[in-house]
């Protein structure tokens, strides 16, 4: 797991758990669980990967 312990992994969540306080602590988890899901979705929906639209240019050639 990343080259990581059980001592640093308990470290990071007692970090976390002063820095955010135990009240945030499930809007964290909910809104990290939104986005993986929302990229393995992403990942897994085949043939959408431009969807932003192009600006008609006009050509400055004569």
């Amino acid at each position: 797991m990343f080259g990581l312990g059980l001592p640093e992994v308990i470290v990071i969540l007692v970090i976390v758990l002063i820095v955010f306080g135990v009240g945030k602590l499930p809007d964290i988890g909910s809104g990290l669980g939104k986005a993986i899901r929302g990229f393995k979705k992403g990942m897994s929906e085949p043939g959408e990967a431009d969807v932003t639209s192009k600006k008609n240019t006009p050509d400055d050639t004569p």
